[in-house]
């Protein structure tokens, strides 16, 4: 018999999305306050180092996932989701008093814990609902990742208030300390409204029997969709505000305002991605997210740059001696040739808000007054230089998109599971949770490493590219197999159209 959706069914649906929120918020501040760091010099960070820092909480907010899915199908959502919240904020605390890489680490890792957050609240919001609204539920549940939103908008802001517009930049460890109060309010109202509840085909069971279907590769199939949509989108919104203050040289305030144009919308339309997943199927959803992907991250790839190459120069139509130069010709004997002048700086770099690359041409003489030259002698060279701008505009509006086909797609993911493993979520949905979870440990990592050795802030939109790639080829491939073994005959025919 279908379950009816209850009063009490939605009560929990809006404080475990509420408690999200909160506890994503707390995931990604590291992201804000690492970069704010950096950039007033408090700490002298390298690439790689801001990308460990950025990455940890991830780690950590990863690693337990699978964990806290089982414990919530055994234990209940109430206390493990309201206990999480007082345990991190003690770490969220102490980070106020943090004064070099190793104690933020630390911190870091602890307060970190938060994304497990996002395991338990799966488990518990799936047993409230029945399988026709699951993907509606969960959906909406992943809505709380409009957390990292609040915390690329409304951090910078305080941090500007707190520390006087940076003259006063110790007054920065007030902000963990305003996050360590979010947590702690959070967890009284969600002990006192929420209610508890167990899974009741996981109450009996044992730790391997709740594991036992992570051995199919389907799951790890799920995870690594997860780990571009999820994973990817995590590394993105903490590395977004370093990317726009290097890349266009803007302030922090407008970075965290142009970051959360990509966190924000991607949490809210995740329960459009619920939605679409149970009208449409999830498979079909998933193969639009990978090809749009896979369209706006490889748009991403090309980045703000100046290339001067070699045009088209003059060559002398006969033999003689060169009797005058300036800006415009060159003259041999008798014989005049023009010369394209070189514009000013301004002129050959453009409009710096133009969209399109903007082109420029000139000639320098390769020759001098005095000169004896012969027939077909390059007496000119021809310089073209293109300027490309990387409109920050037309940049945001990419990835904007890249946010709302990531966010569709994490509701997509989500609504395989309890299609496929309807007994296992919380086991099946924390795994999945780590894989993609990792994929931000990793990713702000890959991204700091790709940083230094290629010296491209783009070269993340490679990496990017290249998972969404991955991850079409093997749905595609995996589905195409499934096709075959169902129809058999018709592998390899096709009709032919008249």
């Amino acid at each position: 018999m279908e379950q009816k959706v209850s009063g009490m069914s939605y009560r929990i649906l809006f404080l475990n999305t509420l408690a999200f929120t909160v506890c994503f918020a707390v995931w990604m501040f590291n992201g804000v306050l690492v970069a704010f760091l950096v950039d007033n010099q408090v700490f002298k960070w390298d690439p790689v180092q801001i990308g460990w820092l950025l990455a940890i909480p991830v780690l950590s907010g990863s690693i337990f996932r699978l964990h806290g899915g089982i414990w919530t199908d055994k234990y209940g959502g109430k206390w493990m989701l309201g206990g999480l919240l007082f345990l991190c904020a003690i770490p969220m605390y102490l980070i106020s008093y943090a004064n070099s890489f190793t104690s933020f680490a630390i911190c870091s890792f602890g307060f970190g814990l938060t994304g497990v957050g996002f395991s338990i609240g799966i488990a518990s919001t799936s047993m409230w609902f029945s399988k026709e609204w699951q993907g509606r539920a969960l959906g909406i549940f992943g809505m709380g990742n409009f957390g990292a939103g609040i915390t690329t908008l409304l951090a910078p802001t305080l941090l500007k208030k707190l520390t006087n517009n940076g003259t006063n930049l110790d007054n920065w460890r007030q902000l963990p300390q305003i996050y360590a109060a979010a947590l702690v309010v959070m967890g009284v109202i969600f002990l006192l409204f929420t209610q508890n509840k167990k899974s009741v085909t996981a109450a009996n069971k044992k730790f391997k029997e709740m594991i036992k279907p992570l051995k199919e590769v389907r799951v790890w199939r799920f995870g690594l969709y997860y780990y571009l949509v999820f994973g990817c989108f995590v590394a993105l919104a903490q590395w977004l505000v370093p990317y726009y203050l290097n890349v266009y040289s803007v302030s922090l305030v407008t970075a965290g305002i142009l970051a959360t144009v990509f966190s924000m919308p991607s949490g809210l339309i995740r329960a459009l991605g619920g939605w679409m997943s149970d009208k449409f199927g999830a498979r079909r959803v998933m193969y639009w997210i990978f090809i749009t992907s896979i369209l706006f991250c490889f748009l991403l790839i090309i980045p703000k740059m100046t290339i001067n190459s070699p045009g088209l120069g003059i060559m002398a139509k006969r033999a003689g001696t060169v009797t005058e130069i300036t800006d415009n010709l060159i003259k041999i004997d008798n014989v005049s040739y023009p010369l394209i002048k070189k514009a000013s700086e301004k002129e050959i770099n453009g409009n710096t808000n133009s969209i399109l690359p903007h082109k420029s041409v000139y000639q320098e003489p390769t020759v001098k007054v005095g000169d004896k030259v012969v027939k077909k002698q390059k007496i000119a060279a021809g310089v073209t230089n293109i300027v490309f701008h990387a409109n920050i505009w037309v940049a945001t509006f990419f990835i904007f998109m890249v946010g709302i086909i990531w966010g569709i797609g994490k509701a997509a993911v989500y609504k395989h599971i309890p299609n496929y493993f309807p007994n296992d979520v919380g086991a099946v949905g924390g795994m999945v949770g780590v894989l993609g979870g990792l994929g931000g440990f990793f990713s702000p990592i890959i991204f700091g490493y790709l940083l230094k050795w290629t010296g491209l802030w783009t070269s993340m939109w490679i990496f990017l590219w290249i998972i969404s790639v991955i991850c079409l080829w093997w749905m595609h491939n995996v589905i195409t197999k499934m096709r075959d073994a169902a129809a058999p005959d018709t592998k390899g025919k096709f009709e032919n159209l008249k």
